[in-house]
């Protein structure tokens, strides 16, 4: 099991950001990145919305970065760790600039890239870009095969629907090889086949936690997908959110230390192989970092 960090002050999703989290600063963030790093947890996760639509924002928060700059930032003050999104909305990002975003990032970071990719759910934000909401899966289909061409082909040459290209070269090449791993999240069955197709691991959000087992079969047993090694990112988080995006006060992750062990365990058996163990209720930023330092000491040494 690897153990990831999504870290506050990124986001005020009212249902997972803490009453201190708004009050944090850029130089916050990267102290927390620091302390991970320097616990060696396996990565961090930063999320991204380029807007939110007024109606939303009282349930979804309008605080975000563009992950692909915040992961930069991040790697940058770091030496260990996975740099991470959970999640880039990829139809909103042409798929050269996106390509050439995560190449940069591998490597200079020397090998520490990753991202999730998802393909967005709301519509107001994808007409303030131009791009047509309703045919956004098709775009993320053709953007990751062109990414993938300018990633493994030394002549790279693509004719789609979306983007086209030839008598072009690509570099530098990321340093992860073929590409850094690609996590594809949400739960829709076009996810999972473009899962099986394109990813090197899966995140669902809502998918109940006994059907992830067949959800994974699903994906692993599906034609495109060719045996390569597959992660199951599943965050502790996710159980903290119920139908209207309120604190499920009874998954609140405790300082318990077997009963986070036990759900750990939990997860590992269904396939889980990342996982983040969100905190409980803290009064202040201090008293997050003691309890990342809690987990580094008490469960994660459990799963190494």
């Amino acid at each position: 099991m690897r153990f990831h960090v999504g870290i506050p002050g990124c986001m005020n999703v009212p249902a997972i950001t803490q009453p201190w989290e708004p009050a944090m600063t850029g130089a916050d963030v990267i102290a927390v990145a620091k302390e991970v790093d320097r616990l060696r947890f396996d990565g961090v996760v930063v999320p991204e919305h380029f807007l939110t639509a007024t109606p939303h924002v009282e349930l979804t928060g309008n605080h975000y970065f563009d992950a692909s700059t915040a992961q930069g930032v991040i790697a940058g003050a770091t030496e260990h760790i996975t740099v991470s999104s959970m999640l880039t909305i990829l139809p909103l990002h042409h798929p050269v600039e996106m390509a050439k975003a995560i190449a940069t990032l591998d490597w200079l970071s020397g090998g520490r890239a990753a991202v999730t990719f998802g393909v967005g759910w709301q519509e107001e934000e994808f007409k303030a870009f131009g791009v047509d909401f309703h045919r956004r899966g098709r775009m993320a289909d053709e953007y990751l095969a062109a990414m993938f061409e300018l990633w493994h082909s030394d002549e790279p040459t693509f004719d789609g629907e979306f983007v086209s290209f030839e008598g072009v070269a690509f570099g530098p090449k990321p340093i992860q090889r073929p590409h850094p791993p690609i996590t594809l999240g949400g739960d829709a069955p076009a996810v999972l086949r473009r899962a099986a197709r394109f990813a090197d691991g899966w995140a669902p959000w809502l998918t109940p936690l006994e059907d992830i087992p067949d959800r994974l079969d699903e994906i692993k047993s599906s034609p495109e997908f060719d045996g390569r090694p597959f992660s199951l990112f599943y965050s502790m988080a996710v159980q903290n959110v119920g139908e209207e995006h309120v604190i499920k006060a009874e998954h609140v992750s405790s300082r318990d230390p077997q009963k986070e062990i036990d759900e750990c365990g939990q997860l590992v058996e269904i396939g889980v192989t990342d996982t983040w163990i969100s905190p409980p209720p803290l009064r202040d930023l201090a008293e997050y970092i003691d309890h990342l330092n809690w987990v580094a000491d008490e469960i994660v040494p459990h799963f190494r």
